[in-house]
């Protein structure tokens, strides 16, 4: 049994399917009168870096550890880290830290939460920026054997590129990193979640099924 994971990310004991790439955005953005950034990948915190670095002097509100992480990798200031990794938790937890501040969230062109809608409708002056979209991987030629062979999927991103590419075989099991991942599936296709929202834990999980075959 091998463990597909569809991201370019490497960890050992997988292999690679990457699914989509991730274009940044060729833009001038002018950060000079917010007061607060949310961040709710690693992806929007690589794509403000190449526009605009001024951003790592501005608080920013991550989602998630591993978006906290690469704030600070890149040298910005984490001022609050969200519990939850969804998207519309994420807004609940901000609503009493961004009263009186401007507030920008940097985000990619296709947003599943309604994270923006629920600050506004909560009287928090926000306003958005795409700084990054997703994009379909070329296909990659897919071998397989007779075994049974997990497939992680990483986002519902991950999810559409896969199915425009590959067909779903008997001998597939996915596992996918949260709720929202796991709903954009095919609904005849059965799935594990990971517990922990990150891939290393989507790992584990996968490592354990193999196990129990």
């Amino acid at each position: 049994m091998s463990i597909y994971l569809l991201s370019d990310t490497f960890h050992e004991g997988v292999i690679n399917l990457p699914q989509i790439k991730i274009v940044y955005r060729d833009i001038k953005l002018d950060l000079s009168s917010y007061d607060a950034l949310i961040f709710s990948s690693k992806n929007s915190v690589r794509a403000i870096n190449s526009i605009n670095v001024d951003w790592k002097n501005i608080q920013s509100y991550a989602i998630g550890k591993p978006t906290a992480k690469e704030v600070k990798k890149l040298g910005g200031l984490v001022q609050y880290t969200s519990l939850s990794s969804y998207g519309n938790d994420f807004a609940k937890e901000l609503l009493d830290k961004l009263v009186g501040k401007k507030v920008l969230f940097l985000r990619a062109k296709k947003v599943l939460s309604d994270l923006e809608t629920i600050l506004k409708n909560n009287k928090i002056d926000i306003h958005s920026e795409v700084v990054y979209e997703t994009k379909c991987h070329e296909k990659i030629a897919l071998h397989v054997e007779g075994k049974k062979n997990i497939f992680i999927f990483t986002s519902p991103s991950t999810v559409d590129c896969f199915f425009k590419h590959y067909k779903w075989q008997k001998n597939y099991e996915a596992v996918c990193i949260g709720d929202v991942t796991a709903k954009a599936l095919p609904d005849n296709i059965s799935f594990h979640i990971s517990k922990i929202q990150t891939i290393k834990a989507c790992i584990e999980l996968s490592k354990t099924i193999i196990k129990q075959n």
